[in-house]
Parts: structure tokens; sequence; C-alpha cells
């Protein structure tokens, strides 16, 4: 394997898999600048990454208590200073349990940057809990932004959950901001999505036959791709209940 192949892999295993230029490039990412060693990794990521959030089974938040009294500024900045979505879902997770208030510009810039995929609806959550002018400016900043881009289908989605979820407890009304922002942004979203899906038949038809290619197509043509998608806050809900659960035992622990 050549080294650019090698790199590529290693890119998309961290969760670099779309690779974009933004107007938030300029922004500087917190990046270690080493390597988290095997242990490390075994004790802080390996029994969080797939768990944290979880929507139907919460007993991952007993395993966050147990090694709350050992979590530091240093090993949430190790952890987020990693260029992979698991490190760096872990560590914002992590530092908005401990309350390192201190650390939510390095959550928020990673969070514009998008530098990798499966955390940003974490960000977004962790952002959404403080609930501050700065945090709630970054998930603005992020809106006025990603919209634009339907090419780009990251994180709006969530993002707008936390807006949502914060018009409510704040009283405030700035979804109507995005509303016809989000509708036409999935509008073209369908347009992308159909557009590949007749390129994928076709591939289809040429290696599996007609028959196969047009089921492929009727199922992906069939499913409800409404532009008007409404947004839910159920995750953000329960999932700030935790946050603020955790934080405060974590308080009580001190």
């Amino acid at each position: 394997m050549d080294a650019d192949m090698k790199k590529q892999l290693e890119l998309h295993s961290a969760g670099a898999i779309v690779r974009h230029e933004s107007m938030f490039d300029e922004i500087k990412s917190h990046k270690n600048g080493f390597e988290l060693d095997a242990d490390f990794i075994e004790k802080w990521v390996l029994p969080f990454y797939m768990s944290i959030g979880h929507h139907y089974d919460n007993s991952w938040v007993k395993n966050v208590l147990k090694i709350s009294e050992e979590i530091t500024e240093e090993v949430t900045l190790k952890l987020l200073g990693d260029f992979n979505w698991r490190t760096r879902l872990v560590g914002a997770y992590f530092s908005a349990v401990k309350n390192f208030q201190n650390q939510i510009y390095v959550i928020g810039n990673h969070f514009l940057k998008s530098e990798v995929c499966c955390v940003g609806h974490i960000y977004a959550l962790i952002l959404a809990f403080y609930n501050n002018e700065q945090t709630n400016e970054y998930l603005h900043s992020y809106l006025k932004y990603y919209l634009k881009k339907p090419e780009l289908y990251f994180d709006q989605e969530s993002v707008l959950e936390s807006i949502v979820y914060l018009d409510k407890i704040n009283g405030t009304n700035f979804y109507s901001q995005y509303n016809q922002s989000w509708e036409d942004f999935n509008i073209e979203r369908n347009k992308i999505e159909n557009k590949n899906a007749f390129e994928m038949s076709k591939l289809i038809e040429k290696e599996q036959g007609k028959e196969d290619a047009e089921k492929y197509l009727n199922l992906i043509l069939s499913k409800d791709n409404s532009y008007k998608k409404k947004i839910n806050t159920d995750f953000t809900d329960k999932q700030i209940e935790i946050l603020k659960d955790l934080q405060s035992l974590c308080t009580i622990q001190k």
C-alpha cells in the first residue's frame, strides 16, 4: 500500500470522510501534535465512544460516574486534541460533565470546522446544554453557513434541534429564522440524493441487470423525503437532563 492510500484510509477511519473548504478554515483547531498511546485509548475512549448519548440504554451513565473523579482538564484536552471522531466525542462530553467552561472554545471551533463526522450532534448537544451567549452564537454561526450547503449534509438537523430546544426553554423564536432555509436545504438534498440514486441504478443495471436496478431505484424513490421535516427535540430533552444530573453528581463528589 502506497503512502497516499494509507493516509486516505487513516483519514477515513478518523472520520474525515468529506474533506471540504469552508469559511471556518482559518479558525485554529486544537491539536495535540502527538499520538495517544494504547493504554490511554483503552481507558478513556473504547468503553465510552459508542455508548455516550445512546437513545435507549443509559447504563453508560454509571460508567461515566465511576471514572469521573479522574477526568481532568488535561485528559479532556488530550481527547479533544486527537484528530479522530471517537476521541473528540468522548473529550467534549467529559468536558461538559466536569463543567470545564474554558474548553468551550475548543468544542465550538471543532464544531464549526466539521473536520470529522459522527460527533457534531454531541457538540450541538453540549452547546445547547451550556446555553449562554457564546455557545448559542456557535449554533447560529453553524446554521447560517451550513444550511446553505446542501452538498455538505452534516449535522444541520441536530443543530436545529438544539435551537428548537433553546427556544422552548428561553422563550425565544430563533427557529423561525431558519425554517425556510431548512425547507430549501431539504429540497436541494432530495435533488442530490435522487441524482445519486439514478447514477447508482445505472451501475447496478450494468453489473446485476435491469430488474435489480429498478428495484433499487424504486426503493430509494419511495422513501419519504419530505422537504418539510419536523424538528423533534426528544433526544436533546433527554440527553440534557442526563448531562445536568451527571454534572451535579460530579460536583457533589468533589
